[in-house]
């Protein structure tokens, strides 16, 4: 049974909470990049890179059955670890759920008042492409 959008924001909200430190957190987003597989290099092209990102994202989606596989890369470690995340939420979900799901771990956990305004827009630009993707994919 795959868990929902809710249920894996609050496992991420909880892996946060172990941490008191801004850096400790850093060094978290930059491990959950590392567990990220890597993403084919056929898919590092144009047509697959996140625009709006200071540093350079690649999101592909894929449908299976009624679900959407996220994979993504990106060539800085912390924005590898913030894809990462938003992968971990919206793999294996359906595309209404994707359109649909507010995602409130970001400020939950503070990710936004700790990041640069080029990454903070990345991130924005991140979202918007996953949502976009559920839209073409549903």
């Amino acid at each position: 049974m795959n868990k929902t959008v809710a249920e894996i924001e609050d496992e991420i909200v909880e892996s946060f909470e172990l941490f008191d430190d801004q850096m400790d957190k850093y060094e978290h987003i930059i491990d959950l990049g590392k567990k990220l597989p890597p993403l084919d290099e056929q898919f590092k092209t144009d047509d697959f890179m996140v625009k709006g990102c200071q540093s350079k994202v690649w999101l592909r989606a894929t449908k299976q059955g009624d679900r959407i596989v996220f994979e993504a890369d990106s060539n800085t470690a912390i924005t590898k670890g913030i894809v990462a995340l938003l992968v971990s939420v919206y793999t294996n979900q359906t595309a209404e759920t994707i359109l649909n799901s507010p995602l409130t771990f970001i400020d939950r956990i503070d990710l936004r008042t700790h990041l640069s305004s080029q990454r903070s827009n990345g991130l924005t630009a991140m979202l918007q492409k996953m949502k976009a993707y559920a839209a073409m994919l549903a």
